[in-house]
């Protein structure tokens, strides 16, 4: 009866810091690093109390409510850690790994003090072998209204904030803020000739957090490419 008790309380606790993480770090309580760690923790717990759970339901004994909410959580957990397997553990990614565009403003952001945020080049070969479709966006127009072009995209992107424009250097940086966890990816886009009247298009994407990023970066970069092809005038590399 004890351990079962335990077990149910366990549950309980796992399964309101499964949810509470998440929720304070959508109404940015806490930060997102904190609302995901508290969510990651309720989880483990869960899955404990879930083996438990489930030995005792084998052996034909009541779990109670606590540990069929451990189960519950503890599956769910299970689902959305499943979602990261097969993701390479980096979080930085460019279309262009000869020269990846360097961020500016993004050194000079509060959570960016004191970080290297060069692109490293052990992952290079990493991003190679898993999303070697990364390419930049080619466009059959001059820089100037190329750029137009991508800062007006950029605009329109929902959870954008573009904190840096610089026509000249043909470059424009922003921030994208994940909705839920509100975790934070700086990107830096740049523009440059590409021969006849022409202009290519590359783009960088960096967390501030985590050793990888869930394919969250490389997605982004193929979404903004992706729509700067389909507008009219854009073409595929």
């Amino acid at each position: 009866m004890a351990s079962q008790r335990g077990a149910g309380r366990l549950g309980l606790i796992a399964g309101v810091a499964f949810v509470l993480g998440p929720l304070l770090a959508w109404l940015r309580v806490v930060p997102a690093i904190a609302g995901f760690g508290l969510f990651a923790l309720g989880g483990l717990a869960a899955l404990v109390a879930g083996v438990a759970g489930l030995i005792r339901l084998v052996r034909g004994r009541p779990i109670g409510a606590g540990g069929a909410l451990g189960l519950v959580v503890g599956f769910a957990f299970v689902a959305v850690a499943a979602r990261g397997r097969g993701f390479p553990q980096i979080n930085d990614f460019t279309t262009d790994l000869a020269d990846p565009p360097a961020f500016q403003q993004a050194t000079t952001l509060p959570a960016n003090v004191g970080r290297d945020m060069t692109y490293p080049a052990a992952f290079a070969p990493i991003q190679r072998a898993c999303c070697s479709d990364l390419h930049p966006a080619r466009l059959p127009l001059p820089p100037a209204e190329a750029y137009a072009r991508v800062r007006g995209a950029a605009g329109r992107m929902p959870t954008w904030k573009v904190t840096r424009e610089d026509p000249a250097a043909g470059t424009i940086e922003a921030v994208d803020t994940t909705r839920l966890f509100g975790f934070q990816d700086d990107i830096v886009i740049r523009v440059r000739p590409d021969g006849n009247g022409a202009s290519r298009v590359d783009m960088r994407s960096k967390s501030r957090d985590g050793r990888g990023d869930l394919g969250a970066n490389a997605a982004r970069i193929r979404a903004f490419v992706t729509a700067l092809e389909r507008t009219r005038g854009g073409s595929p590399s």
